[in-house]
């Protein structure tokens, strides 16, 4: 494994360069082989993770869970309300606590704190502490997006990704990752509805630095003409559920269906990280056709988040 990422917090993708988060890809890949031919990989043999979620999470828990396992380690599941903290305890004194008894903890805050408290935790441990999905980003979902597409496309320089969805963790995490990358990525939203300012910026310069793209628009043709790939995402996120009708209807013009996206290559393959809604931010002909790698998308995520224990807790 490369010893430069050992003992490194996996925060946001914006603290690793385009050499760094192709390494993390080239190990999921490998790692993805070594799992598929049956191949014991326990990189990991004693090591104990921590897993903190407060938000519900399908994917990322049970990815994270198992894929440890793989490695040889073991994950245990903490319960929020089971913590001090739910009592009053400093978040610096579980963090300080918990740093005695692990070697690593992966995150997922609940909405409202979101990076600040991953932030925290990382500054009052000396063990890798993961981002497991913040409000604000949700780096181990972007790093699945960036194998799926390598995987499907051969390489990422030079294509073209087509966003459409609520600009929020996922979508900054892509606008990220195609900016180092080296891939336009065109990004429709309804009027009202931006990404976040700081990442828009990092993601703007990276993308020009690279020679590429990073457009915000209000016209869904445009995303989709002549995209390689199809981002799809909820138009409502789990801390949007108070906006939920609201965002339905101002979204409805963005779904992906067949008519809107036969602007895009006539090879284009249909992304999104779950849960999808089939028939609101796309049709179920889009999750369940020849194009879709929906259930690839979530398999990487697997052995990408693999690939971040292996590197930084080895």
């Amino acid at each position: 494994m490369n010893k430069n990422f050992r003992g490194k917090d996996f925060l946001t993708l914006m603290d690793f360069t385009r050499e760094e988060i192709q390494a993390m890809l080239n190990v999921s890949y490998d790692l993805k082989k070594k799992w598929a031919a049956g191949e014991p990989h326990e990189y990991l043999k004693g090591k104990i993770f921590a897993a903190l979620f407060e938000k519900p999470s399908t994917r990322t828990r049970n990815s994270f869970q198992v894929g440890a396992i793989h490695l040889g380690a073991q994950a245990v599941y903490i319960r929020p309300d089971e913590l001090q903290l739910s009592r009053g305890e400093s978040l610096r004194d579980t963090a300080r606590v918990l740093d005695r008894y692990y070697d690593g903890l992966f995150i997922r805050p609940a909405s409202g704190t979101g990076q600040e408290e991953i932030n925290l935790f990382a500054e009052y441990m000396d063990i890798p502490v993961i981002n497991a999905c913040s409000d604000f980003t949700h780096p181990c979902q972007g790093l699945a997006d960036l194998l799926t597409i390598q995987e499907k496309k051969g390489d990422l320089k030079g294509l073209k990704v087509a966003w459409s969805g609520d600009p929020w963790n996922v979508c900054h995490s892509l606008m990220v990752g195609c900016g180092l990358m080296g891939m336009d990525m065109y990004l429709a939203f309804p009027e009202g509805y931006d990404p976040h300012p700081e990442i828009l910026k990092f993601a703007t310069e990276a993308a020009e630095a690279s020679k590429t793209k990073m457009v915000v628009t209000r016209n869904l043709t445009e995303a989709l003409e002549g995209a390689d790939v199809v981002v799809a995402n909820v138009f409502f996120s789990m801390a949007h559920d108070a906006e939920k009708e609201k965002r339905k209807k101002d979204f409805a013009p963005y779904q992906i269906n067949a008519e809107s996206v036969s602007a895009a290559k006539d090879d284009y393959i249909f992304m999104h990280c779950g849960p999808g809604y089939p028939g609101v931010e796309a049709t179920e002909e889009i999750f369940e056709g020849p194009h879709s790698a929906y259930y690839d998308e979530a398999e990487n995520r697997m052995h990408t988040e693999k690939a971040v224990l292996a590197l930084c807790c080895s």
